[in-house]
């Protein structure tokens, strides 16, 4: 940014010398600077994720309930936040903690709630080879539904580009999470339980799907999905998610190479 700033410095030096009108000319040249700040793939990515973690807001309420409700230490609790980054599989963990699941019985849970991402990985996997290994590593610790979401619907081919605006939007979202689990450990056990925020959840993971089914195929696979989870919801665990997720990228692949 302040190399865009220093341009705009020397551009309007130069102008004053060619024209009557200084300040016509450095207004000019600072909407282009704008312009090409608002270009830059960090910017974007951070930008994008704002409105995506909007409803991840009262979900991170939710989680501080749950902490509070498994009688775990607040700090306890808020530090699954920068070492687990998945926002359903903490809550599931604390939750069964919390009604007196054994650990192993909580963990395997929680595994199985995120064992989607091993499906979001294989999707990412081509953009990801052209990467260097440290962005392996670190873009894997970012990959959460937003950020697939977003780097699903923004086809971004150029590598670096993609790399610095898939990080950005990770981080945006990671520092909000960090942020509003706190408060919600905080807050969340004296919002009131007639205010809903149950409804969280559902919302949250409707808006991403929402946002990612632009075409008439993925939204057969969401709606099978849907049915599928509600079908076997009696499962222990919540398995009803991963046999969910396996039937809809099954029925995906088949459609994709069903012959026009």
């Amino acid at each position: 940014m302040g190399s865009l700033w220093l341009d705009l410095f020397l551009s309007s030096r130069a102008g004053r010398a060619v024209t009557n009108r200084p300040s016509q000319f450095l207004l000019e040249n600072t909407v282009a600077v704008m312009k090409n700040a608002l270009s830059s793939p960090i910017l974007r990515g951070s930008l994008d994720a704002l409105p995506l973690f909007i409803p991840a807001i009262p979900f991170a309420f939710v989680f501080g309930v749950v902490v509070a409700n498994a009688g775990i230490p607040g700090w306890l609790g808020w530090s699954s936040s920068p070492i687990i980054f998945g926002g359903a599989i903490q809550v599931t963990l604390f939750t069964l903690l919390g009604e007196g699941a054994s650990v192993a019985a909580a963990v395997s849970a929680a595994l199985i709630v995120g064992a989607r991402h091993l499906f979001y990985s294989l999707t990412l996997a081509p953009r990801f080879q052209d990467q260097p290994t440290w962005f392996r590593w670190v873009g894997s610790y970012v990959l959460i539904d937003q950020v697939f979401v977003l780097s699903h619907i923004n086809r971004i081919e150029e590598p670096g580009i993609f790399r610095r605006y898939y990080l950005a939007a990770g981080f945006t979202f990671w520092a909000l999470w960090m942020t509003f689990t706190a408060l919600g450990i905080l807050l969340g056990p004296a919002i009131p339980a007639s205010w809903g925020f149950e409804f969280a959840a559902p919302v949250l993971f409707v808006s991403l799907m929402m946002a990612a089914s632009d075409r008439g195929d993925k939204l057969i696979a969401a709606a099978a999905a849907m049915g599928v989870a509600l079908t076997f919801s009696h499962l222990p665990h919540r398995a009803a998610i991963l046999v969910a997720v396996a039937i809809s990228v099954s029925l995906m692949l088949l459609i994709r190479r069903r012959p026009a």
